[in-house]
């Protein structure tokens, strides 16, 4: 192996390592104009296949906003039933996957790192349930935001400004044929990228084309936006931007830059 893939491997694996810290830490730990109780601090920042555990459901919502807090744009029966099925079917079916496994107290992203060698209905439920948990952070309740700092000086220099990278990043959501998600990552040279990827895949992934620390992710499983938007994908898309949570982005910006 050379020393520019080393250089690659090593700085996806430290930025990924490091990125996993900080989105199970940062998940659920936000303040929120609901009463919602965070994970329990045993689950904080577990880094092993098996170990992760999403708070069962009850009257209380465990996110870091209540259900609702992101109407109009994303309706609570939506997020309650992507968050307490959907997300919790993803964990549960990766722990199980992996359980009594040689590979069950392995890194997550170590996981991703070596992609190919692993079951495919792993990799479609460990990306389940990573690709949910950087989605939930990345939403916020506050409108109105715009990227800052280094972030939105990355942006204006790689896609000629917000708007652009705007359009570029929601034609990613809009074309990705059939469930997918759409992604800013930042690569090895420390560059923004868009990209999509099909199914539960990730940039993360060592089978995906286009890799990098994703810092934005946007769900278009039609179980994201169905029940909404019905076959309105662009609407959805468009919408999105309503709900961003740019100072986390542009915090993981960040993360990702400081472990190149």
């Amino acid at each position: 192996m050379s020393i520019k893939q080393n250089s690659r491997r090593d700085f996806f694996k430290k930025a990924s390592l490091s990125g996993l810290a900080v989105v199970v830490s940062s998940a659920f730990t936000f303040g929120s104009k609901s009463k919602s109780p965070t994970i329990p601090a045993e689950n904080l920042g577990i880094a092993k296949l098996g170990d992760f555990k999403l708070t069962p459901q009850s009257k209380q919502n465990p996110l870091p906003y209540a259900y609702g807090d992101l109407e109009p744009y994303i309706d609570a029966r939506t997020m309650e039933i992507h968050y307490s099925k959907h997300h919790a079917a993803y964990t549960k079916n990766m722990n199980e996957s992996s359980s009594s496994t040689d590979y069950a107290a392995k890194p997550l992203f170590e996981v991703f790192a070596e992609m190919g060698k692993y079951p495919v209905f792993l990799k479609n439920n460990a990306g389940g349930f990573y690709n949910h948990l950087l989605f939930w952070t990345i939403l916020s309740h506050g409108t109105g935001q715009a990227p800052e700092g280094r972030l939105a000086t990355a942006i204006n220099d790689t896609f000629g400004g917000i708007e652009k990278f705007k359009e570029l990043f929601g034609t990613a959501g809009k074309k990705q044929f059939g469930s997918g998600w759409a992604w800013l990552s930042v690569d090895a040279k420390g560059k923004l990228v868009v990209s999509s990827t099909a199914n539960q895949d990730n940039p993360l992934m060592s089978t995906t084309e286009i890799k990098g620390v994703p810092i934005l992710a946007l769900d278009v499983w039609e179980h994201a936006y169905y029940l909404q938007y019905q076959n309105r994908r662009p609407d959805y898309v468009d919408s999105f931007w309503k709900v961003v949570n740019w100072k986390e982005v542009s915090r993981r910006y960040e993360e990702a830059l400081a472990a190149k």
